[in-house]
């Protein structure tokens, strides 16, 4: 089942999510309906609190990245193949000099802008059927994975816009919160379930 990608603005998206346990109810079944949620908005990664959870869960599908000619045969092989589910996430370095990628977000549609980010990182996290893993990423697919660990603990791409970058969205940002925007898949935006 599709659910409603929770719009800027929400308070949700702004709450460190909480760890879960493997008895969480109908996790199976929430994973399945985050993943439909996420492609049915074309997307590469979706967190928990994107659909209105404050938990920590998180998935990423890089494959449609895999296509990018300017990446290494090495790298494409990785992204083509890199389909996870993430629980419990714990990022426990992150390492090299800081690059610039244009990142966007389900949670703010319309919105692209330059976010700099570490290169690599070392992450460790439960899968869906609750196995410990502690691997290493780096490039395309270590920015995913922290713009999606970055909505479980609250932070937002925005946050790490300069000041004027932060002043010259802001108009964008409000109209998003209270669903003065056009997207192609479901939304739920806080404004409106005030009623304002």
């Amino acid at each position: 089942m599709i659910l409603p990608i929770t719009a800027y603005g929400d308070p949700v998206l702004r709450k460190k999510a909480k760890d879960i346990s493997a008895d969480y109810p109908k996790l199976k079944e929430l994973i399945e309906n985050m993943w439909e949620t996420m492609y049915g908005a074309y997307g590469v990664g979706l967190a928990a609190p994107q659909v209105g959870l404050p938990i920590r869960i998180f998935m990423i599908d890089t494959s449609p990245f895999a296509e990018d000619e300017d990446l290494s045969e090495e790298e494409r092989k990785e992204l083509a193949s890199l389909k996870k589910v993430f629980i419990n996430a714990k990022i426990l370095e992150e390492k090299g000099d800081e690059w610039a990628f244009n990142e966007g977000c389900l949670s703010i549609p319309d919105v692209r802008e330059d976010v700099f980010r570490k290169p690599e990182i070392t992450i460790e996290y439960f899968d869906e059927d609750f196995n410990k893993h502690t691997q290493s990423y780096k490039g395309l697919a270590a920015r995913v994975i922290q713009h999606e660990y970055d909505h479980i603990e609250g932070i937002l791409f925005t946050d790490k816009l300069s000041s004027l970058k932060k002043r010259l969205i802001k108009g964008k940002l409000t109209n998003i919160s209270k669903g003065k925007i056009q997207v192609d898949y479901r939304m739920k935006f806080a404004e409106l379930k005030k009623g304002r």
